[in-house]
């Protein structure tokens, strides 16, 4: 049986990058090293274990029979191994990272963290804001609240709120909408990165689509958002977006439809990694924080215009 120490380490993580990461290139990057010197690692390691772990294509390296099974391993082990020195962090231990998106997190979930440390002040949260899916299984990231249709590879999903889409604007904007067709008299503020239709909300509305002004777009919903809030235009929202300025007034949801849009957020965390306490507490309690997020917005207390109710309709959630 071979043992062990005849086989360098670094050499089994250039093997284990490249097989997970699919290119030299982006093995290299990861390890913070040239693509060259991965390709040497690999070289030795071949060497030294005696077997071939890559094809050599015009299209880059592809696993042999042997090196799929024997990469698969090393990243169980290698997760394992990095799970382990962080039992040695004790800031880690207490420490909770989430990932979402920005909008979200901005929107959302910032303004009611206080509550979260006033109940459990033991946790600490470090929030990464990013639209890239974190690997949740090798990275640091405890959980995501990810948009989707739940499905994930190596990552077990909860659904946390199904999505539903209106469009929101500001109660002055709204007052020139008496019918969906006075749409047409108004800007539209677009995301250009939004997964969402408007052709799903008319469809709900049971009205033809109706195309607005041309307005101002952007690459970040929360500068769509701002915009409406200051009176530019339209925009198609979501709850978690559009949830405290239609609380607080600033927004009305005109017509009072929400359409499904086929999506929802989830909670996801890595099917590999155990449960922890501080994990199923922020489950929890960022539940309960949904809960009353659209139960707030169902309240007597969010603004109608001309007796006309502005809020949209989320019963179904």
């Amino acid at each position: 049986m071979m043992n062990l120490s005849g086989v360098h380490l670094n050499g089994l993580r250039a093997v284990e990058a490249v097989a997970r990461c699919g290119s030299l290139l982006k093995a290299a990057e990861e390890l913070g090293v040239s693509p060259s010197a991965v390709s040497q690692q690999i070289n030795r390691t071949e060497k030294q274990i005696g077997r071939t772990l890559f094809e050599r294509r015009q299209s880059g390296l592809v696993p042999t029979e042997f090196g799929a099974v024997f990469t698969a391993r090393l990243s169980s082990g290698f997760r394992e191994l990095a799970q382990a020195v962080a039992l040695a962090d004790d800031r880690t231990s207490n420490t909770l990272i989430v990932s979402m998106a920005p909008a979200i997190a901005a929107r959302w979930l910032v303004p009611r963290l206080s509550r979260f440390f006033s109940r459990f002040p033991e946790i600490l949260i470090r929030i990464d804001a990013s639209t890239q899916i974190a690997d949740l299984n090798r990275s640091d990231v405890d959980l995501g609240i990810r948009l989707g249709k739940g499905r994930w590879p190596g990552a077990r999903a909860e659904l946390l709120l199904p999505m539903e889409i209106f469009p929101v604007c500001s109660p002055h904007v709204a007052r020139k909408l008496k019918s969906i067709p006075d749409l047409a008299k108004v800007w539209e503020i677009r995301d250009e990165n939004s997964m969402i239709s408007w052709n799903d909300w008319f469809k709900a509305a049971g009205a033809e689509p109706v195309i607005p002004i041309q307005g101002a777009s952007f690459t970040d919903p929360i500068l769509c958002l701002e915009a409406v809030i200051a009176g530019q235009g339209i925009m198609l929202a979501w709850q978690f977006l559009a949830a405290d300025a239609l609380a607080d007034g600033r927004l009305v949801a005109p017509f009072g439809i929400a359409a499904p849009s086929g999506l929802g957020h989830y909670i996801v965390t890595g099917e590999d990694k155990r449960a922890s306490r501080k994990v199923d507490c922020f489950r929890k309690w960022v539940h309960e924080e949904v809960s009353a997020t659209l139960a707030n917005m169902q309240s007597p207390q969010v603004r109608t215009l001309a007796g006309r109710g502005v809020q949209p309709s989320l019963s179904e959630l």
